[in-house]
């Protein structure tokens, strides 16, 4: 993207190599749920920040992931002043209040976690639901937000920076993050019965209340 608020592009060989990772990370995914290993930010850290174009609208441009000015390829300026209407930036959300964030890819039946999310974002109104696609089509994107009404914001990380930073190793990863991007519990790993997706979001909004940190109504 040309305009200077916008997520940075990154260029270079590790774009096949991130692609190659993701592959990888997916496909394990069943053995590390099994065997119980980690995945995802660790409870009490703070999420890694990141500004990304929304699916929906017309920016182009990969994911911004810097944290100081100047970082190269993760963005010339840090990622939370990356702003606007057309970007999705998860420090924009999580300054607001506490944010479920589904990161997937596009395909299979992955995406169905975000018709759940869908469902219950209006029981919930302090809470901030939005999701992020890794890589695939945009098109394809534009076409799951629309058959299936989404209207909880939707980004699109075309390189996968996203991928490493989050321990991606699932599809879909569901994130539970307080008022100012501290990590609340372990992410979801699959998409649960709808039940106890309401009840961990139950969980994150009782808990940050709790905590007394940031807007939760």
């Amino acid at each position: 993207m040309s305009d200077p608020g916008s997520p940075a592009p990154r260029y270079g060989r590790y774009a096949g190599v991130l692609g190659l990772l993701i592959v990888v990370l997916l496909g394990v995914n069943a053995a590390l749920s099994k065997h119980g290993g980690a995945a995802g930010v660790a409870p009490g850290h703070q999420l890694p920040p990141f500004a990304v174009p929304l699916a929906t609208g017309s920016l182009e441009g990969d994911a911004n992931v810097a944290t100081a000015p100047g970082q190269g390829a993760a963005g010339r300026v840090p990622a939370c002043t990356v702003r606007g209407p057309q970007i999705l930036n998860i420090c924009e959300l999580y300054e607001q209040g506490p944010v479920v964030l589904a990161l997937f890819v596009d395909g299979g039946s992955c995406p169905d976690v975000l018709t759940d999310m869908q469902t219950l974002a209006p029981s919930f109104p302090d809470v901030r639901f939005a999701a992020v696609a890794i890589k695939g089509s945009r098109e394809a994107l534009r076409r799951v937000i629309h058959t299936r009404r989404l209207t909880l914001p939707v980004g699109i990380d075309s390189d996968g920076a996203l991928a490493p930073l989050y321990q991606l190793a699932s599809c879909p990863q569901v994130n539970f993050v307080y008022p100012g991007g501290v990590v609340q519990s372990s992410a979801l790993l699959v998409r649960p019965p709808l039940p106890e997706l309401r009840a961990r979001v139950s969980e994150l909004l009782a808990a940050a209340r709790a905590r007394g940190t940031g807007p939760v109504g």
